[in-house]
């Protein structure tokens, strides 16, 4: 179950959801496909998803502008999420494809760090580079260490631009670079 639920991006998936199904011709009303998101999320129902939601303050809900989310060009997307959840222990929090067999975009989530990974051309370029920051980069780098592959076994720059850093390889050539800011 994702713990940093927010009811915002749930109700954006309702609409995305609604409007999805209601070109298949499948009409839903809002509250059903806040229910299917809330149970795709692993919660019982749209009442206990709301009710677990992280808590937003006024500060940050006054705010016109958010957090950017990068996306980052995967050509697989199942082994995409295979290798950020159960790897980088990151979890789900969404998936779409416009139809069966037509190219996964997704979003994931570690803490407040949230990335997009898309198999469609022209979304994000292969190779790109994100900069994480991370409160405690040495326990990050010995949780990761056991679950990445031999030959990946990324070292701590300790005297990066930024702080200590770690870097990680993604299997599609993205770099993450997960830095402790001084």
């Amino acid at each position: 179950m994702d713990h940093s639920f927010d009811t915002t991006s749930a109700k954006n998936a309702a609409q995305v959801l609604r409007r999805d199904l209601a070109a298949r011709g499948l009409d839903v009303t809002h509250s059903a496909a806040l229910e299917l998101v809330a149970h795709q999320a692993g919660f019982r129902d749209w009442n206990t998803a709301a009710a677990a939601a992280a808590p937003t303050s006024t500060t940050t809900a006054s705010r016109l502008v958010g957090h950017p989310v990068p996306v980052l060009r995967v050509q697989d997307g199942d082994a995409a999420l295979e290798f950020y959840t159960a790897v980088l222990g990151f979890t789900c929090r969404w998936q779409h494809r416009f139809e069966p067999g037509l190219p996964l975009y997704t979003r994931v989530r570690r803490d407040d760090a949230e990335l997009d990974l898309s198999e469609h051309y022209g979304d994000g370029t292969p190779g790109s580079v994100v900069w994480i920051p991370v409160r405690d980069v040495r326990a990050l780098r010995t949780e990761l260490l056991p679950r990445l592959a031999p030959r990946q076994q990324p070292g701590l720059h300790e005297d990066a631009p930024g702080g200590p850093t770690t870097t990680v390889l993604d299997p599609f050539g993205n770099t993450l670079r997960f830095c402790q800011q001084g």
